[in-house]
């Protein structure tokens, strides 16, 4: 008996406009719905902002309404990724969206990349705003090269504490996200010279601070505006790329045992 065969084209492949269209759109509804989230957006960018009305105007002229400007600007970026990758993962873990994530043709890839970039995007908000308050309040003078060198360093910082979210999420309940990310957060913050220079904390505490990367990130953003513990801005990078493939690495490792066992 004969057979009629059809004849079936083989699907084109996707062009780059498509996967770009993917990317913004996951980034453009990634920020709406951070910025949205009032107690997401309203402690990231608060915080940072209340700190140095408190602590920077009120030292006008003086050497820490400088100082405040690069530690705080880091504070906010750490505080955007752990926050912004870690707690809301963790969240959408628990109520099931990352599953449809998963589920979906869109590329894993983008709706890494579109929390990636949100986050970094709250910290430039807080970079421009903390350079506003320093000009006009805190009677601080600075180049536009430092001030692009600050945004510079805290978009590349967003990188590691990314992947220190994206591990914080894989590893902690939800519901317990927010206490978790709090006790890792706080201390690192206090310890690596955010809140003052490393010079004025205890001795057993500055022995500890050169193991963690919030330390390495505030040294080279203070090294920007003259206020670096000394040492080389390259060990700095180093330390904070390594950083990241350690946080990166461990991450795959949990991710691809959950999808094994799933």
């Amino acid at each position: 008996m004969a057979t009629n065969a059809i004849a079936v084209s083989a699907p084109r492949p996707l062009s780059l406009g498509y996967y770009a269209r993917i990317f913004r759109k996951e980034t453009h509804y990634e920020f709406v719905k951070m910025l949205r989230t009032k107690a997401f957006s309203l402690s990231v960018l608060g915080f940072p902002v209340m700190f140095y009305l408190l602590f920077g105007s009120s030292n006008r002229h003086n050497m820490f309404a400088r100082y405040l400007m690069p530690s705080y600007s880091c504070m906010g970026v750490v505080s955007a990724c752990l926050f912004g990758i870690g707690m809301g993962i963790a969240m959408e873990r628990a109520q099931g969206w990352l599953e449809v994530k998963q589920a979906s043709p869109m590329p894993r890839f983008a709706y890494l990349t579109a929390k990636m970039i949100s986050c970094a995007a709250f910290a430039l908000v807080i970079v421009a705003a903390l350079l506003t308050l320093g000009i006009t309040l805190g009677g601080v003078t600075l180049t536009a090269g430092e001030a692009l060198k600050l945004a510079g360093v805290v978009l590349a910082g967003s990188v590691p504490f990314t992947a220190m979210g994206l591990l914080v999420a894989l590893l902690v309940p939800a519901n317990a996200a927010p206490g978790v990310i709090n006790l890792i957060y706080l201390p690192m913050s206090f310890a690596s010279g955010f809140w003052m220079p490393v010079q004025y904390l205890p001795h057993w505490l500055k022995v500890l601070t050169p193991a963690l990367p919030t330390y390495h990130l505030a040294q080279l953003a203070l090294h920007i505006f003259g206020y670096s513990q000394g040492g080389s801005m390259l060990t700095h990078w180093e330390a904070l790329a390594g950083f990241t493939l350690l946080m990166l690495g461990a991450a795959w490792i949990i991710f691809t045992r959950s999808e094994a066992k799933a």
